[in-house]
């Protein structure tokens, strides 16, 4: 289970806001990762992957950040309703070192086709960006406020918010390509749900850490706590428990995403 930042290179001192990661095999839990930047995450991955197809083992990676958008934006911006061919259209554009990345021009960018005053928000620089409002000043967004599945989550956070407290927006604009990229170096063996039938060995599945790990105890990182909770969690359910949260039959979520664990659409 992965902790995904948006942000630039957090240091080399393992802090919170940053990248956590945690593996558990076989129900033993290794201690949490911190990974200090994306770059380190993806090269961390890859190669934790390619472990775990090698020793013949099946493989389920959870991030905490949306896997789609709400309903109307990916085809708006790709010509197609399906948020794979968003997780393309971002990992094109993205441009992102452990120092820098451009999330908050596109965004700038993304908000003057529809008119300059939304759907994003939360520009995090020093440096105005055009199109790109510092508030929700004259805001106006195009597409609904939510997901479907985040009215379902109580205290989830929209991903149009670019900056501030509760910013999903960075973090899904920095994670999308990274998804991206590991899916196609590892395709056929890979699969995204609820977007693609889990027939591969790999599964990319959205968590929400809230939603199972609870407050973490004395002594430990919010972040480490809880990958290394819900990494336990979801490893120690009987199968039964985890096909049935796989089981989400709303039309939307395969245009939006779903959080895994959350109660299934009936």
């Amino acid at each position: 289970m992965v902790d995904w930042s948006g942000g630039n290179d957090t240091g080399a001192r393992p802090r919170k806001d940053a990248i956590w990661a945690c593996v558990v095999r076989q129900g033993v839990a290794e201690d949490p990762i911190y990974l200090r930047n994306r770059a380190r995450a993806e090269d961390w991955l890859a190669t934790l992957t390619e472990g775990e197809l090698t020793a013949g083992r099946r493989l389920a990676l959870g991030f905490d950040f949306p896997f789609g958008y709400p309903a109307g934006f990916a085809e708006d911006l790709t010509g197609r309703p399906e948020p794979l061919a968003l997780w393309r259209w971002f990992a094109e554009r993205v441009e992102d070192t452990p120092t820098g990345n451009n999330r908050f021009d596109i965004a700038g960018m993304l908000n003057e086709r529809w008119g300059g005053n939304g759907p994003f928000w939360g520009n995090g620089l020093k440096r105005d960006i055009e199109g790109l409002p510092r508030r929700k000043t004259f805001y106006h967004n195009p597409f609904p406020d939510r997901r479907q599945v985040e009215h379902r989550a109580k205290g989830s956070f929209t991903c149009w918010q670019m900056s501030g407290a509760g910013s999903v927006g960075g973090q899904v604009m920095m994670g999308l390509p990274v998804l991206h990229r590991l899916r196609a170096r590892f395709a056929p063996h890979m699969a995204a749900w609820p977007f693609e039938p889990l027939d591969a060995p790999v599964a990319l599945l959205e968590i929400w850490p809230t939603l199972l790990a609870g407050p973490a105890p004395e002594g430990w990182i919010k972040d480490a706590w809880q990958v290394h909770r819900v990494a336990l969690d979801l490893a120690s359910r009987p199968v039964a428990d985890l096909r049935q949260m796989l089981t989400v039959t709303a039309p939307i979520a395969l245009e939006e995403g779903w959080i895994f664990g959350l109660e299934p659409d009936r």
